[in-house]
């Protein structure tokens, strides 16, 4: 149940419309359900604004089938991050709206409209190779109900291929910077834009790259004030933090 939801609830109450039985019978289901190896948490959006999300990896296939299926069965929206095509596949059966998307690594069904959050996220990547991070925070944004811009490929190796999108950038209202090699990408973007920038280092690179901590110790030394920065490949942290940037 999301806040619309509930809120629907309590009007129908007062008005007479539903019976307290019904009512209580609809609030039973928070603020978790209990599937024995899951414990799926339909209160989240509730506190923080945004619902839970399924975190595929580590999940065996059987497991994320059984919380889509819940999930469902009760018309709730479901978004699930670093699925493989065998977590598609076994959800699938059990949920013949969810579609995957093999770049962002995400599984989705949609029973019901987000509400729409005003203004823009602008994603943009340093590297075609950092787009699989990148797209994950993209589908989770448009998820939560965002609007999303790509700008893909638009590194510093290349900057003249930026600079003619800053205009469009100093419209959004955050930036989310994704970058491996040597992580310069946010210290740019953050020393052109006034609203909030996220750097996410990615794991590409060679060698003493190490796997995304050259870029990620290369953002948190940001020589840009106010670049924030999420953890190594975490499209998904990134979009939670733009997500709740003008939230009210």
């Amino acid at each position: 149940m999301n806040p619309s939801e509930l809120k629907a609830l309590l009007e129908s109450v007062s008005s007479g419309r539903f019976g307290i039985d019904d009512a209580v019978k609809k609030l039973s289901e928070l603020p978790f359900a209990d599937i024995g190896h899951t414990s799926i948490d339909y209160h989240r959006e509730l506190r923080n604004g945004f619902p839970e999300v399924i975190y595929c990896s580590g999940k065996t296939s059987q497991q994320v089938a059984d919380i889509v299926e819940n999930m469902s069965n009760r018309r709730v929206n479901v978004l699930g991050t670093r699925a493989t095509k065998y977590h598609f596949d076994a959800a699938a059966k059990v949920c013949p709206e969810l579609v995957w998307s093999e770049i962002s690594k995400t599984i989705r069904a949609r029973f019901t409209e987000p509400e729409k959050r005003e203004g823009f996220v602008a994603i943009v990547t340093a590297g075609t190779s950092d787009m699989s991070v990148a797209e994950e925070a993209a589908t989770t944004l448009e998820e939560f109900g965002n609007d999303v811009r790509r700008y893909f490929d638009k590194g510093v190796a290349g900057i003249h291929r930026l600079l003619p999108k800053i205009i469009e950038l100093r419209e959004a209202r955050a930036v989310i910077a994704v970058a491996g090699m040597e992580g310069a990408l946010p210290s740019v973007i953050g020393g052109l834009v006034s609203c909030p920038v996220i750097a996410v280092p990615t794991s590409t690179g060679y060698g003493v790259g190490a796997g995304g901590y050259a870029a990620l110790f290369a953002m948190l030394s940001s020589c840009t004030s106010g670049v924030s920065v999420v953890n190594i490949d975490n499209g998904f942290g990134a979009a939670c933090a733009a997500h709740r940037i003008g939230s009210k």
